[in-house]
């Protein structure tokens, strides 16, 4: 009733392709790839930052309640 058919989505991908070229396409598609693949990247190199200051927090932590529990002593 009101969703797309297979028959209208290979219509609209011959328009596509007869209007951008085949060329242009797998360009804009190398480029997407590209960019979706320096995304994943930086969101894991910035997962890898944040670990290593939550683990380089822990240990000043760490140290700081040693230094305190050798001060009350």
């Amino acid at each position: 009733m009101g969703g797309i058919s297979i028959w209208q989505l290979l219509i609209i991908l011959v328009i596509v392709v007869v209007l951008f070229g085949t060329k242009r396409l797998r360009n804009m598609g190398s480029d997407l790839g590209s960019a979706v693949k320096g995304f994943k990247k930086a969101v894991a190199e910035d997962a890898e930052a944040d670990d290593k200051n939550k683990e380089q927090q822990a240990i000043t932590q760490n140290k700081e309640s040693t230094d305190s529990k050798k001060d009350s002593d």
